[in-house]
């Protein structure tokens, strides 16, 4: 039956599965590849893999740097950094929007015109007003996250029962204590949501900002060592973002979970 649900156990085993179709089918393309030519990069095999990795952890004497945790660190405080501001900010104009009809006319039109332009066309733009240090990176997250994020929170804000509204002020509830105590609980647990679907573009502008001037971080390591052919330090870079990325997004759902138990059980 369409939607019917499945058991615990079997739901376990089909994951296993596919994570082991996905390793078995890149082991086939690693070994087929290194047939053709044994010292093929391209796909690199487990042993060039475990030697990428042991190259990015290990101590470089020349440089004197250990890549994973430099690029590691700087990524991570970047984007970390844009992300806060995003929220913040998301979260003041989004509520102001939703309360407030003059702060909706004023900037609901520019806000929806500018989650409609990709963050990634105005990288010159930025570079050109912001420079290339740390506040490029935190203006690429800003700009291409926040637009979205705000608008997710006026409409939730717009959804919020009225009823709720007129018994506070009923209750003798001021305007601000309305706000924070009655609205803001009601919006919480999608703003979560919201950033939950914002974590990947997020990345994606930031790794798109290393690649192109950064000087530390995992874009600019991956793109230097795409150049060089060294998959090896590559894939393994690629699947810590994903873990980065899917370890955020469980966090964030054990959160809404700890703080708003009623959104789960409405949805």
């Amino acid at each position: 039956m369409i939607r019917s649900p499945i058991k615990p156990v079997t739901k376990i085993l089909l994951s296993v599965l596919s994570v082991a179709f996905l390793l078995i089918g890149y082991s086939w393309l690693s070994d087929r590849q290194h047939l053709e030519n044994p010292n093929d990069t391209t796909i690199p095999s487990w042993s060039q893999l475990a030697e990428g990795v042991e190259r990015s952890v290990k101590w470089n004497e020349r440089t004197e740097d250990r890549w994973l945790t430099d690029d590691a660190k700087a990524t991570v405080i970047r984007l970390f950094s844009g992300l806060c501001i995003a929220v913040l900010g998301s979260c003041i104009l989004g509520i102001g929007m939703g309360c407030m009809a003059p702060i909706e006319a004023f900037f609901h039109p520019p806000l929806s015109f500018f989650a409609k332009v990709p963050a990634t066309a105005v990288i010159a733009v930025f570079m050109a007003l912001v420079g290339l240090g740390m506040e490029m990176y935190i203006t690429m997250i800003v700009f291409g996250i926040l637009p979205s994020m705000a608008i997710s929170v006026y409409q939730a804000v717009k959804e919020f029962p009225e009823e709720l509204q007129y018994k506070a002020y009923t209750l003798g509830a001021s305007h601000m204590e309305v706000i924070w105590t009655i609205i803001f609980p009601y919006v919480l647990p999608k703003l979560i949501d919201s950033l939950r679907l914002m974590i990947g573009p997020a990345m994606v502008y930031l790794i798109a900002a290393e690649m192109l001037f950064g000087d530390v971080g995992f874009g600019y390591r991956i793109r230097i060592q795409s150049k060089l052919l060294n998959m090896g330090v590559v894939y393994p870079y690629l699947v810590l973002l994903a873990g980065f990325g899917f370890t955020m997004d469980y966090l964030l759902k054990t959160l809404q979970r700890k703080i708003s138990p009623w959104f789960e059980k409405q949805h």
